[in-house]
Formats: C-alpha cells, structure tokens, sequence
C-alpha cells in the first residue's frame, strides 16, 4: 500500500506545473517566422536555428507563414499554447502596427503576448535627392517650410515602419510631407534616387549605401537616439529635432500566459547566443545590431511604442487600402 501511495504521489508531482516546466524544452520548438523566406526576418531567424537549438538542446524549426503583411503568423502564436513551443520572430510591423491599421487581424500586441527578448535593432536612414538643397536635418526642415506644396517623399508602402516614421518627422518638424507610396523598398529607393521625389526615410540597403557614397542619394541622419555603429558618420535626426527617434526591432515573444520560467530559459537561451561574436558580426551584415534585452525591458519597448504609432495613425488617418 505504501508503495502504491508513493508512486501515486510521485505521478501527481509530475503533473504540476512547476515540475514540468522544470524539464523545458523537452520537445522541438516551433519558431514562425511571418514572412515569406529570403527576407531580413527570415534570415535572422535561420542564423539563429542552430545556435538556439545547441542552447535549448532542442531542435528550433522555423516556420515561414506568410500573410497580410505578417499578421497571419502573427496571430497563429497568438492563439498558440502558452507553453513554449511555439513562438514568433516578430518586428515593429505585425508586432506594433498591423494591428493598429487592420483591425481585424484577431490579435492584441500587448496583450496577447509574452516578450521573451530584443534580437536586433537597425536605424532608419534620411535620405534626399541631391537636388534638395541641404546637407543636413536642421536645413531640410528649413528649406521644407519654404515649399507651399509641401515636399514628396517615398514609402514602401502604405502603414510601412517608413510611411509612420515619416509621418512623425513631419509633426514633430513642423513641415508638410506628401506621401508617394511605392510596392517595396527597391521601387522607393529607385523613386529618390530618379527624381521622382526628394525624401525617403527606411531602412538601409546595398543600393541606398551604394548610391550615397557615389553622390547619388544625401544621407543627412539615422533615426536612433544615438549614432548607430553601422553608420558612425550619420548624425542622428534627433540632434536637429530634439525628442526623435525610431528603431526597427526584431524580436522573440510567445503567447500571453507562458509561464515566466519558460520565458526566462528562453531569454537566457537568448542572450548566450547574442553574446557571440560571429552572430553579432553577422547581423552587421544584415544591417542589424545582435541586441538582447530582459522580457520586462521588451514589453516596456512595445507597451509604449503602440500608442506613439496610434497617434501618428490617427492623426494621419493612415489605412491599407
């Protein structure tokens, strides 16, 4: 009878929450990545496969579900079971904004999830045809009040990181910005770099970094608070217009209610493989800063950066359609 009474003891500790988390991960580990492969979310994701998967000692598979700009995968983990194996390599876009433009994605950025870690941010970089007059943030904020018609920028697309960050530009500047949407980054790049307009205020790439070191493009400011060691140049667009600052962030979040010991063995997970010098040269190469954060700090970052975009959304009554 004893026996009997231990083994049913010992069962039943099994069964509670504490032990099994103790034992985490003890089975693959799902990681959706809401993009098509081939993209900078994507890669970033697969440079961390394998090094998470040796930190976890369990496979990390990552799952490309593509759709509605990144909300569709998006709201997969969202609806997931918060146990730790299934998670998201989420960004600004689906992560902050999706939500705030559709508002039928199925999913709250803030509530539905649990941040695990930061895993990159990149600046945004101003960048203007050589025709425009000025060489720096301060003189196109400038020469942009003396243009009755306001001045044409380019986006990747409409309820882009691009289009929102420029949009705040211009409230914060004081100054009248038309927008000229474009169908991805290259197609915005090229519109700058024709004439076609004069600002454009996204991410970096090849093209954009070839075409500003031939005299083709002006870099005139990165978004971050502080020079960015990708562009160590650059001033920052908050040295002209006080208070500005924008990042892109990568990052990893699971399902709101995953219980904080899993959190924290993925996060720890995390941080051991962001502290490689290889991963963090890297992500230099894709244009990204390796940058790992405690789960507190990311959903700080994301709590306030939701209602920063809902202003800018609201009050230029930005859509998707």
């Amino acid at each position: 009878m004893r026996r009997r009474t231990l083994f049913g003891l010992a069962a039943a500790m099994a069964l509670l929450p504490g032990t099994a988390m103790a034992q985490y991960p003890d089975k693959p580990i799902k990681l959706i990545v809401p993009y098509s492969p081939g993209g900078t979310t994507d890669i970033m994701a697969r440079t961390l496969q394998e090094p998470l998967s040796k930190a976890l000692g369990q496979p990390v598979i990552v799952d490309n579900k593509a759709g509605a700009a990144g909300a569709i995968g998006t709201k997969q983990v969202a609806t997931a079971p918060p146990d730790g194996y299934t998670l998201i390599f989420g960004n600004n876009g689906p992560s902050a904004i999706i939500p705030l433009i559709q508002k039928d994605v199925g999913y709250d950025p803030v509530k539905d999830f649990a941040p695990v870690s930061l895993v990159s941010i990149a600046p945004l970089t101003l960048v203007v045809h050589p025709s425009v007059p000025a060489t720096n943030v301060k003189e196109l904020i400038a020469w942009a009040k003396t243009q009755p018609g306001g001045i044409d920028y380019a986006t990747a697309g409409a309820g882009s990181l691009g289009h929102l960050a420029t949009e705040l530009f211009g409230k914060e500047a004081g100054i009248k910005l038309n927008h000229v949407p474009y169908k991805g980054q290259a197609p915005s790049t090229m519109a700058v770099l024709n004439g076609e307009v004069k600002l454009l205020l996204t991410t970096s790439s090849d093209t954009q970094d070839a075409a500003v070191k031939s005299g083709k493009l002006k870099l005139l400011g990165v978004s971050t608070p502080k020079p960015s060691p990708l562009m160590p140049s650059a001033p920052t667009i908050g040295q002209s217009l006080p208070g500005y600052e924008t990042v892109v962030w990568f990052g990893i979040l699971a399902p709101a209610s995953t219980p904080a010991p899993v959190i924290n063995r993925l996060n720890a997970a995390i941080r051991e493989v962001l502290a490689d010098p290889q991963i963090q040269q890297k992500f230099v190469g894709y244009g990204c800063i390796a940058t790992a954060s405690t789960p507190q700090e990311f959903a700080a970052m994301i709590a306030a950066e939701v209602p920063k975009w809902k202003s800018i959304v609201e009050t230029a009554k930005i859509t998707t359609q």
